[in-house]
């Protein structure tokens, strides 16, 4: 006897060729030909909707981050612009008490953002060791969140001037204590900045994710360590807008170039 392979489906099948054309015709019917072809392309179909379901999820997070970045810039601009002054800290004295308000509810929903904009960088590094992607996964979720707290203690700073204003009470005095909170926050969070930046330059560098390798420009790590002598080259309302800002300009350009790298990836 020999065997006639179709698709997966073997058909036994007689030496002549007429018995072969006839049991071929025979047990070849078509009901279970179609019921496997539907089948067939009724999988592919799920497998085709299970990817794109990921990539808008993914899309979905990136444009979290940015949005949350967007958000809290403008918390910042509402207590640190001014057209006429650039002191920040006497900007904040003066700010509104809705503003002041306003700033810290963009705080609120840009943390929320923020940590949705994690799951973003946690998808790019799904390829690397579990140990690897949930750290990284724990920094940017952690720092997200610090984004929003540290941002309420500018609030705090803002309460406290715009007090002190009021009373006629020494400026620098009164928000020692809400300086010196922020000051202590920062310092939880630069260890675990550090660590995710070795993590994150190492893994993409050496292709482990499905980030491409020119990312690392973007990465916030370069332009934190450049914040300084920025600062010093600009003056005037440039000043105010971009380092009152500064750090929120960082994550809308990561979160913007890794949104775009990532746009039609599929891990």
């Amino acid at each position: 006897m020999y065997y006639a392979i179709y698709s997966g489906v073997f058909i036994t099948i007689g030496v002549a060729l007429g018995k072969t054309i006839s049991m071929l015709f025979f047990n070849l019917s078509p009901r279970p030909l179609a019921g496997f072809f539907v089948y067939r392309h009724l999988g592919l179909l799920l497998c085709n909707i299970a990817i794109m379901k990921q990539q808008l999820l993914n899309r979905l997070f990136g444009i979290s981050g940015i949005l949350g970045g967007i958000i809290l810039f403008c918390g910042d601009m509402l207590i640190y612009y001014s057209s006429t002054e650039t002191n920040l800290l006497i900007n904040m004295s003066v700010a509104s008490d809705t503003r002041i308000i306003a700033s810290g509810v963009c705080a609120l929903f840009s943390s929320w953002l923020y940590l949705l904009g994690a799951f973003h960088i946690d998808y790019a590094f799904q390829p690397t060791k579990p140990l690897i992607k949930n750290s990284v996964l724990f920094c940017f979720g952690s720092i997200g969140i610090a984004y929003g707290i540290v941002h309420a203690e500018y609030i705090a700073i803002a309460t406290s001037a715009s007090l002190a204003v009021e009373h006629n009470i020494n400026l620098q005095s009164s928000v020692i204590l809400a300086s010196q909170t922020n000051q202590v926050l920062r310092m939880i969070i630069y260890p675990i900045f550090g660590l995710l930046s070795v993590l994150f330059i190492y893994s993409v560098w050496k292709k482990k994710t499905l980030y491409p390798q020119w990312i690392i420009l973007f990465y916030p790590l370069i332009p934190f360590l450049l914040k300084n002598v920025i600062s010093d080259n600009l003056s005037g309302i440039t000043k105010v807008v971009l380092i009152g800002g500064y750090l929120n300009i960082m994550l809308i350009i990561f979160y913007t170039a890794s949104t775009i790298s990532l746009w039609n990836k599929i891990k």
